[in-house]
Formats: C-alpha cells, sequence, structure tokens
C-alpha cells in the first residue's frame, strides 16, 4: 500500500526530544545517547508503533530504538509512544525513534554498540524471487546485524513461505535458533507473558492465520 505524502510529519518529529535526525553521528555511541548502560533493544521496521508504544512500558528497564524508512510512518509511532509514556507518567529518556533504510543499516550501527535484542515483527515478506535479498531476515541483513548484536532476534510473520525460508538464513549465518512455533497463540511462548500483540498481528489473527515465531541467538553474544 502506497503511504501519502505527510508534509507535516518530518518537522513534527524534528520538534521530537527522542527523535534522531542523523544517524549516522551515533555509530559506535550508542550508548552515550541513553547516558546508561542498560541493555539496547532495537525494532526495525517499526510501522505506526503498536509494538513500540507497548515495548517500552514493557521492558521499562531497557533503552529501545525505533527504526522506520518513512517519515508518515514514524511519525505516527512517535504519536503512539509518547501516549503510552503519558499513561504510565513516564518520561522518553529511554527511548529513540529514527528514520533510516534498514538495507544500509550498518551504516548506523557498529561493533561498538552492542544491541541486546532486534525485534523484526511482520516485515514485508518479497517473495518474488529477484526481491528476496531485500528481506529483512535476508543472509545480507543478518551478516549486518551481527555486526553489533550480541544478544537475539525476535522475528514474527503471519507469511508461511517468508518463515520457511528464513530458518536457514539464519542458521546458515551461525545464528542458533533457540525458540520456535508456527502457531503463536497456542504456544507455550504467549502464556510467559512477554508476547506483545501488533496490529498486524490481531489483524490476520482475526482473518484465520497462525502467526511463526523464533527467537535466533547470535553466534557473537
Amino acid at each position: 500500500m502506497r503511504i501519502r505524502c505527510k508534509p507535516w510529519a518530518r518537522p513534527e518529529l524534528e520538534q521530537s526530544s527522542f527523535f534522531i535526525p542523523a544517524p549516522k553521528n551515533y555509530k559506535n555511541h550508542w550508548q552515550d545517547v541513553f547516558h546508561n548502560q542498560k541493555p539496547i533493544y532495537l525494532e526495525l521496521g517499526c510501522g505506526k508503533g503498536g509494538f513500540a508504544s507497548q515495548a517500552v512500558l514493557h521492558w521499562q528497564d531497557v533503552n529501545f530504538i525505533a527504526i522506520d524508512i518513512k517519515n508518515e510512518m514514524l511519525v505516527l509511532a512517535k504519536r503512539k509512544i509518547e501516549q503510552a509514556l503519558a499513561s504510565q507518567n513516564l518520561t522518553d529518556e529511554q527511548v529513540r525513534v529514527l528514520i533510516y533504510n534498514i538495507s544500509n543499516i550498518s551504516d548506523i550501527f557498529g561493533e561498538e554498540d552492542k544491541i541486546d535484542r532486534i525485534f523484526i515483527n511482520f516485515c514485508n515478506p518479497w517473495n518474488k524471487p529477484k526481491h528476496k535479498k531485500r528481506r529483512l531476515t535476508h543472509i545480507r541483513q543478518l551478516t549486518q546485524y551481527q555486526q553489533f548484536l550480541r544478544g537475539e532476534i525476535w522475528f514474527k510473520t503471519d507469511d508461511d513461505q517468508l518463515f520457511e525460508e528464513s530458518i536457514p538464513y539464519f542458521e546458515e549465518t551461525g545464528f542458533q535458533i533457540k525458540y520456535l512455533t508456527r502457531d503463536l497463540h497456542n504456544s507455550d511462548f504467549v502464556k510467559s507473558g512477554n508476547n506483545l500483540e501488533t496490529e498486524h498481528e490481531k489483524m490476520f489473527t482475526e482473518e484465520g492465520k497462525t502467526i511463526k515465531f523464533l527467537i535466533a541467538e547470535s553466534e557473537s553474544k
């Protein structure tokens, strides 16, 4: 779906205290952005912020970074995060949002950043053969993540083809799959209380689709 241009989106983002306008400036120094040594969690392709706005409340003892490629999407995520924080009288000190093309993510994160967890929620499946290299779970991307990831990737999708083809991507790049389910909502993971249901997850579940989920641990942990 084509996103309509919103000329007000970027100016509104730039007025936000937790928007990062020039993320390249912080490569290898993201811990300094937060002025603490807490773990850093990173969401790739945050969309309208349904997950991020829950995550900042659920994991209050970590620093959270949400990335999207579109100003028009990120500004909605910014608003949802603000509303979530306000509902609990929390500050925005431990959250940052930024615009960037994730295909070039190694431009903004480096070996010294030591990201503890990456979330990939319902990314574009790019199922045509000529487009598969664009997947956020493709070997090309996983190799980039390994430069700065010292923990886990949590990957969630409704797309069967993307999920099944992503499993060997993880294995071929040296990730260890610690947890895997092809029916998330009937799994023990949901019972753990750590599943934050996104807008897409709710929609696809109501359509009768099962949600696939895995946790892969980086070999560099």
